[in-house]
């Protein structure tokens, strides 16, 4: 199964040479599925031919929100909507989750209460699930197909489904701790409040879920059912 990676941004040079761009850390989470990969750096305007190039799509986080006056979001949304009516697999995740959130009508902001940076645990589908998480942007009214999977007390809307046809989670289970330890260094500091930089510090040795989600995409994208 071919899966298209729909890059909306890149990781910090700082990164590039020890963990790779983001497409690379997805393509470490889902390795012994069976896929294959090719990816699009649709944030540089690199979109794929067709929808029907790739079996199914996955849409990176990215620095940007889904809001702001980007040339690749109108492109994007577009595909999206098209991806969604022709019954393609879909996933994002981060900002992914929230693009496809606002090209199918839902709200995306800046949220009121700030960050959510570091291990974050939520309510997923009757278990408690923990997961890296870096946004200050969140889905606040969902389109018509969603339904909530996942949520905790400061993102309502953490994970995502709309029926057989997309899958998608606020919190990145690609993140692991060097990637996320090196976030904290040279995309936290002057940006997110000391203070949670350093819980997130903190927190970096914990366990968190991602072989769990990764098989839950995996399986998304070979049976469109996550559990």
């Amino acid at each position: 199964m071919k899966i298209g990676i729909l890059q909306t941004g890149h990781a910090p040079e700082q990164l590039l040479q020890t963990t790779g761009d983001y497409d690379v850390l997805f393509e470490r989470l889902l390795a012994g599925n069976g896929f294959n990969f090719s990816t699009y750096n649709v944030v540089d305007m690199e979109f794929p031919k067709d929808i029907s190039t790739c079996d199914g799509w996955l849409i990176t986080g990215s620095r940007h929100g889904v809001y702001e006056d980007h040339a690749f979001i109108p492109p994007l949304e577009t595909f999206i909507r098209d991806v969604y009516a022709a019954d393609i697999p879909l996933v994002g995740i981060c900002f992914g989750h929230q693009i496809i959130a606002q090209a199918l009508g839902g709200t995306v902001v800046k949220f009121a209460e700030g960050w959510a940076v570091g291990r974050q645990t939520y309510a997923w589908e009757g278990e408690e699930m923990a997961l890296n998480a870096w946004h200050q942007d969140q889905v606040v009214v969902l389109p018509k197909d969603a339904t909530v999977i996942a949520s905790n007390a400061f993102c309502t809307n953490a994970a995502l489904i709309y029926g057989k046809r997309v899958f998608s989670t606020q919190p990145h289970p690609e993140f692991g701790i060097e990637y996320m330890s090196s976030l904290v260094t040279f995309r936290g500091k002057g940006v997110v409040p000391d203070d949670l930089l350093a819980k997130a510090t903190d927190s970096l040795e914990e366990p968190v879920d991602n072989a769990r989600i990764a098989d839950q995409i995996a399986r998304f994208f070979k049976e469109r059912v996550v559990v």
